[in-house]
């Protein structure tokens, strides 16, 4: 499947999920105001973290690996359960984890220990999760694309239900819980879509592990815990350094800044995610690698540009809309957001091929670099700017990787 075709599908599923996530924005925005939205990016934060050590992130490897055997049953069968044991290994002493130091976790990420029974919740349902991951990135792999783009809609319609029965209900309460439970939903809804696909089977899944599988699913997995972990850890030590600074409703206003670059950009990164990490790892010219690359610039960046653009100019008009009056305070956010978010996407285009083609110690280097850069250049501009320093820091961050990659990856597809 093309770029462009993928393209459409993952622009209709993002269509779905950005109209069901503003529902979801606003009626978080309305019911429990920017402290809230922040306890929210908190907490999502945190399950982002656990999610990924807890399955290693290996979501991207079984990607990769399930498309380069996707004629080899008997490869897939090794992969597939090799993976199923490692994240059985980790998630049940991380859930029992969870549970023992629940009001800790609490009182760490909220500042107080009312919310412990969030976490034992969350502790119930990580396997699920886990799990719903698995079949996602079986279906990636498998180029399942108008399955892959079904379950994304219907996990988005699941998810703005169940947030808003809980957020009417039980306030930043249901907002924390909505994302566990919808979820877990997701886990039975996707075993619905694989059911009867040809080369899915649970004997598929039970083969136990395979030495040579694990290891390659371990070298690759360490790009993207990496990643995985230090960006939500990043995020959770900069809120706390802003709710102690500035106050939790400051939070709130980078929390819903940090909303809408992820939301609209949810496109691209869809597309990229989809689209761009298997095609990357299939190919072995390098010849045709360039010529990838350059259609993926001349593709996507316009359209990131021409949104970025949009949405400062209607940024007030974006704020009342999506959340209300209450945080008008963030419009000052925007330019320097909007234009990291530019020089992400076209940084990302090119550190995607470290990942596709493993350059395992190059984007593990670069990621504690850059989040080190990210979190001591954000401090240091909010103690001379306030609250608009972190989103000067997160585009000077993005400039700096911007130039790192282009200078590594002339070298990579240069070299003969």
């Amino acid at each position: 499947m093309t770029l462009v075709k993928t393209s459409i599908l993952s622009f209709i599923a993002t269509t779905v999920k950005v109209l069901t996530g503003l529902v979801s924005v606003k009626i978080i925005a309305i019911y429990i105001g920017p402290t809230g939205m922040a306890m929210l990016g908190q907490f999502q934060n945190f399950v982002g973290l656990v999610n990924s050590i807890a399955s290693l992130g290996m979501n991207s490897g079984i990607v990769k690996y399930t498309a380069e055997y996707r004629e080899n049953i008997e490869a897939k069968k090794k992969i597939w359960s090799s993976a199923i044991v490692i994240f059985l290994f980790l998630v049940v002493p991380m859930a029992l984890g969870m549970m023992i130091f629940s009001k800790y976790l609490s009182l760490k990420l909220m500042n107080t220990e009312d919310y412990y029974s969030i976490f034992i919740i969350f502790a119930c349902t990580l396997l699920f999760f886990v799990f719903s991951g698995l079949i996602t990135s079986i279906l990636n792999g498998e180029r399942e694309i108008k399955k892959l783009v079904g379950l994304n809609i219907l996990a988005s319609l699941v998810g703005i239900v169940v947030t808003v029965v809980l957020v009417y209900r039980f306030r930043i309460y249901g907002a924390l819980i909505a994302g566990i439970i919808s979820q877990s939903i997701v886990f039975f809804i996707a075993l619905l879509f694989v059911r009867n696909l040809k080369w899915f089977s649970l004997s598929s899944f039970i083969g136990g592990p395979d030495r040579e599988f694990i290891i390659k699913l371990l070298k690759y997995s360490m790009m993207m815990i990496v990643a995985a972990v230090l960006g939500p850890l990043s995020q959770i030590y900069l809120r706390n350094y802003i709710v102690a600074e500035m106050g939790w409703d400051a939070a709130g206003y980078w929390q819903g800044i940090w909303r809408i670059s992820n939301t609209y950009l949810m496109v691209i990164t869809m597309s990229l995610g989809i689209y761009y990490l298997p095609r990357l790892s299939g190919i072995k010219d390098k010849t045709e690698l360039k010529k990838e690359i350059v259609k993926g610039y001349k593709f996507i960046m316009p359209v990131v540009i021409v949104m970025a653009i949009g949405i400062y100019f209607l940024r007030d008009f974006i704020i009342v809309l999506l959340f209300d009056e209450n945080f008008r305070p963030m419009s000052e956010l925007f330019f320097f957001q909007l234009i990291g978010d530019i020089l992400k996407m076209a940084s990302w285009l090119l550190s995607y091929l470290m990942v596709a083609k493993a350059m395992t110690k190059l984007f593990v280097l670069s990621e504690i670099f850059f989040v080190a850069i990210f979190v001591t250049g954000s401090i240091f501009f909010m103690k001379s700017y306030g609250l608009i320093g972190i989103t000067m820091g997160f585009a000077l961050n993005y400039l700096l990787y911007l130039v790192f990659i282009i200078i590594f990856m002339r070298k990579y597809l240069n070299a003969k």
